[in-house]
């Protein structure tokens, strides 16, 4: 069984729901308190023994390649002010270690995985969606690798939520469960509330055997005119080992403006540095607005 050394990261999307703030940054580079969006993606990423960072690019935005460059004129200044560089040695890599491939069409989730086929090759490799920031004690990825390690095959995050909001999301078909590990017979998208199969919605990580590549290639368009990854790895269902992994942890929902608030407060007040100052800034603005109101 091979390790899994790759992840992918989709990052070629336009971030239109945070128009204008993404009219020229990419919305992977807004920041969650003083980190940008994408570097706890990656961080995760490392955390679970990840070597190589791959991300899926769209015109404008290079810039997300560039965070995790060397920034030689920073850093001199920095030097010679005598700062402290430890600072940026999470977005250092050795040279080789981050890739960047153009998607040039925006044909959907499936297309752009599909994209860095030729990086993948023969390899298992994990897929983060930067808009789901995943925290907990150990992340999410490190528990998905864990796990791959008992079972390998393919794997995916799965959270559970009130039963009245799984038409949402896109849902599991649960077979036989072992601790946080739960056998997937068949994926449903956003099922009707009294059709849906279980309460265990996907959550945005992936580790993906390669033959999911092959199966994409010859993939037709999906919902919203689509190739969808979804659709795709239904079709290995059956035919390789398929799971889900009930993270143990907190997702925000990053791709909503109210998910980038929430995900921005709950990580300052996990600061300790900040978590006083910030609990000060809530009690004051909460008694402004009830004044106001």
């Amino acid at each position: 069984m091979k390790p899994v050394r790759k992840a992918v990261f989709p990052v070629a999307g336009l971030g239109t729901r945070f128009l204008p703030a993404t009219k020229v940054i990419p919305k992977e580079l807004l920041p969650i308190v003083d980190r940008p969006l994408i570097q706890y993606a990656v961080d995760e990423a490392r955390e679970a023994g990840i070597e190589e960072m791959i991300f899926i690019t769209g015109r404008g935005k290079t810039a997300i390649v560039d965070h995790f460059d060397i920034a030689y004129e920073l850093e001199a200044t920095m030097r010679e002010r005598g700062k402290d560089l430890s600072i940026l040695d999470s977005a250092r890599f050795t040279p080789g270690n981050i890739l960047a491939v153009r998607q040039q069409v925006p044909l959907g989730l499936g297309h752009a995985i599909w994209c860095a086929r030729s990086i993948i090759g023969d390899e298992p490799f994990a897929i983060l969606l930067p808009d789901e920031l995943m925290v907990g004690e150990q992340s999410c990825m490190k528990q998905m690798v864990d796990a791959y390690e008992q079972v390998g095959g393919n794997l995916i995050s799965v959270l559970e939520v009130k039963p009245e909001d799984v038409s949402s999301y896109g849902v599991i078909s649960p077979g036989e469960i072992s601790g946080n590990l739960t056998e997937v017979r068949g994926l449903v998208e956003k099922p009707p509330v009294d059709q849906a199969p279980s309460n265990k919605i996907i959550s945005g990580r992936y580790i993906l055997q390669p033959e999911i590549m092959q199966i994409l290639e010859h993939q037709g368009k999906g919902a919203g005119g689509e190739i969808q990854l979804t659709d795709a790895m239904a079709k290995l269902i059956g035919t390789q080992p398929f799971n889900a992994v009930t993270f143990d942890g907190k997702r925000y929902d990053c791709g909503s403006k109210l998910g980038f608030v929430e995900a921005t407060l709950a990580l300052a007040l996990l600061r300790v540095d900040m978590r006083a100052d910030v609990r000060a800034i809530l009690d004051r603005l909460s008694e402004e607005t009830q004044r106001l109101d």
